[in-house]
Parts: C-alpha cells; structure tokens; sequence
C-alpha cells in the first residue's frame, strides 16, 4: 500500500490517493481533480473507487466528478440523502480495492453521518477520519447545528474511541482537515504525520477520561468559522459540477471603469504593500499568494455570490480562480496586468499610509482610533489599550459600529488589515495600515491588555 498525500494548504485540507501500484482509491477529492489525476498518472494507477469521509463543510467535492470521469465506484454514506447516483456504503462494510480491503467505520460527531476508512494491506493499515481525529485534536462539531453541537460533541468523543481501537496503535493516521483548516477544533498540533499510538498518548479527545469535560472544553474553544461555509455541504449534496478554471479575457479600460464607478467588487491581487502606495480608487485589497488566507477571507468577508472582477497578473489571477473554484466561487471576470493605472487610466488612484508599530507610535493622534480585526477569542486574549474590535469577517456589516476620525487598523500578522483597510477606504473612512505582527507589539513599546476578557 501506497498512499500520496495532495495538499491543499490554501484550505488547510488534504486529499489522498492509495493505491497497490495497481488500482487506487481516491479520498476526499477536491474540486480540482487535475491534480489527483496527475498524482495517478504518475503512479501508474487506475482510479477504480472514489470515497467521501463527509459531505464537507469548507469545500466544493470532486468526488463525483472524478467517479464519473474515471467510470469509479463512488463510496457516499447511504444514509446520505444525495442528489446523484452513488455506491452506499454503511457502518462496517469492506470494499476490495486491488489488493488492498478498505473497511468503512461510522464516525460521527462533525457530522452525523461521518465515515472513517481504515485500509488494510496485509495487516499494515492506514485510517483516513477526514474530519473525526486529527492530529492533536478533533474537527469541529457546531457546522451542522446550534442544537446539535453537544450532542454531535459528545458523538465525537465516543467515535474516535472506537476508531482507535478498530485500528490498532500502529496504523498510520490521515486526516482531511486539520492542517489550518478551519473546520478543526481545539488545539490542534502541527504535525506532518501521526499514527493511532501517537494521538493515543497526545490527542486530548483520547487522554480525556472525562466526557463531559472533553465537551464543554471543545465547545468553549470553538471560534467563528467562514460564512461559505453553509454553502458547501448543500452544494456537494446534490452533487457539483467540474471547475472552470480558465483566465478570461481582460476587460476592457472602458468596463474596468465601469465597474468601479457602479460599486462592484473589484479585487487587487497584489502584495499589500503594493496596493497601499496606489491602486485604482474603489477597488479592494485581497493579496495573493499569503497561504490559505486569500481563498478564506475573500468568501468570507465579501457578499456572497455578488459580480467579482479579479486585477493582476496572468499568474495570480489563474491561481486565484482554482482556489475560489473550491468554494464554490465560480468564473470571476478579470483585468490583467500589474499596474493597475494601465488597465483603467480614467479611474481614479487612490492610496493609504501603512506604517509598522513604531509608525503608530509616533503618528497616532490621542482622538484617533486603533481598530483591532482579529477575531473576538483573538483580541479577548490580548489587546492593544484603548482598541476597537470589529473582527474582519464582520466589518462590512458593522461599518456604522466604527468610531469617526481616522483608523489605524491592525490584526495579528498585516494581512488581514491589509483588507480591511481597503475596505474602510473604498466605505470613504480615513484609514492607516499598521503592517505588523501582534506578537511584536509589546516589545515595540505599545501598551497591551492581557487580562481575561
């Protein structure tokens, strides 16, 4: 047995091809199924089985697009009411795969009908729990809903008990999410690898001998999670379609400008930095290439569904439409080029000043605000004296709960600030950028709040 590993970091998933140099099964596929298939081709595999752990919470499948393109039995939950034809599969079933027995194990707790594999070959096994133990932790249980969260907590407790013991210490451990994933939960680790001996002696929902303590500590650490994703699931219940992934092409100046004239969302692809020593006046900052933060926080803040017009190279802008193809965001429009001022030369320009903490020492005026857009759990930890949180994903709903005069808006890293700054500017608020890590800000000299809030 042979499993290959395909990375999806800008959502912090994984998908996996295991194979016995023969056939292969393919778990949790993403949307771009390219890339498994590439993964195949190169092993000299035929993709005979296609199975879901789940019907997933953060990202549009390609599970059904790559069964049907490689005639493969697709492995689904019967119990999942699904809007295309599929293989049921239950509770304690074995399928033959080559070589290779993968036995299905039923899982629930981050959703109901969750199913975890455990492939066998020759006694070596291998445990693919998509989102029921993770490295170091569990994925979340609140995606389904509110009412449900205790009882599918408690669900999960109980399922990656009998999951390990199904198993044995020695199988190697691969899950789906976990790997910044926002579907994860507590205090996940950072590892690369794990097997069930390793999460038997570290992960706290197994070292945990109390269950009802394990439920309330995984529900009072559970954080605000991405608004698409109460799109993703009913999406891949009735079974998605296969990704657009071509670069259109460029608009036009004249269309450019009508864009931004009309209030669309036009998005700059560029380096933050870039964007606030010029970009074209209405337009917004999501920079590329910043890990899984552009996909996230791009469907996250942004008005679902709503027109979307890409600015940047052919590069980024091709990169970008795969990623947003994955949650479901399909076939933006795009202007190609990196010097916005080209691409519409009778838009206007527009910049800001973006300032490291030093900057905001020595700038900031005491009427001034200094707006904080992390996360609630984020700033209730710790927090800069006198700041305002309107956490970013919440921003441009609560406009009007921001203080006038000018901003100097900050998170934990830059990036999202980047973004927020674009946006409180294209809102016509006087915003300063503070590009800084959080961690830096105490020993840059700025006052901070550490206690419990």
């Amino acid at each position: 047995m042979e499993v290959i590993v395909i990375e999806t970091p800008q959502l912090g998933d994984r998908s996996y091809l295991v194979h016995d140099g023969s056939v292969a099964l393919a778990i949790d596929p993403q949307r771009d199924t390219d890339r498994i298939e590439a993964a195949a081709r190169d092993a000299g595999v035929a993709i005979t089985h296609v199975a879901e752990t789940h019907m997933h919470n953060d990202y549009i499948t390609g599970g059904l697009i790559l069964a049907r393109a490689h005639g493969a039995s697709y492995l689904v939950n019967a119990a999942d009411a699904v809007g295309f034809e599929r293989t049921p599969i239950t509770d304690g079933q074995t399928v033959r795969v080559g070589s290779l027995t993968v036995k299905a194990v039923a899982t629930p707790g981050h959703t109901h009908t969750h199913l975890s594999f455990i492939v066998n070959d020759g006694g070596k096994q291998a445990v693919f729990s998509g989102g029921s133990l993770l490295y170091g932790s569990v994925g979340r249980t609140d995606l389904v809903a509110e009412a449900d969260t205790v009882g599918l907590t408690h669900d999960q407790y109980a399922s990656v008990r009998r999951l390990a013991a199904e198993a044995g210490p020695d199988a190697a451990l691969f899950p789906t999410h976990g790997f910044g994933s926002f579907c994860s939960s507590g205090p996940a680790s950072g590892a690369r690898s794990s097997t069930i001996g390793e999460q038997l002696a570290a992960n706290h929902a197994l070292t945990d001998p109390d269950e009802d303590h394990f439920v309330r500590q995984l529900i009072a650490n559970l954080t605000d999670h991405p608004s698409y994703y109460a799109h993703m699931s009913p999406a891949n219940v009735l079974g998605p379609g296969p990704a657009e992934l071509a670069v259109p092409a460029s608009l036009d100046a004249a269309e450019l400008t009508r864009r931004l004239d009309g209030g669309e969302w036009v998005v700059d692809l560029r380096r933050r930095v870039a964007f606030a020593n010029s970009h074209l006046k209405g337009s917004v900052s999501f920079e590329y290439g910043s890990g899984s933060s552009f996909t996230t926080y791009l469907g996250w803040v942004l008005p679902w569904r709503e027109p979307l017009t890409l600015v940047g190279t052919r590069k980024d802008v091709e990169n970008a439409i795969r990623d947003l193809s994955r949650i479901g965001i399909e076939s933006p429009d795009a202007a190609l080029g990196s010097e916005p001022h080209a691409l519409a030369p009778q838009a206007g320009l527009a910049s800001y000043p973006r300032v490291g903490w030093d900057g905001m020492l020595a700038g900031r005026a005491p009427e001034d605000t200094v707006l904080d857009v992390r996360r609630a759990d984020e700033f209730a930890a710790a927090r800069v004296v006198g700041a305002v949180n309107v956490p970013l994903h919440e921003l441009l709903l609560r406009l009007g709960d921001i203080p006038a005069g000018k901003l100097w808006v900050h998170c934990g890293s830059g990036y999202r600030a980047g973004v927020a700054a674009s946006l409180l500017q294209r809102a016509g608020r006087d915003v300063v950028h503070v590009d800084a890590r959080f961690a830096h800000a105490a020993s840059a000299g700025i006052a901070l709040d550490t206690t419990a809030a």
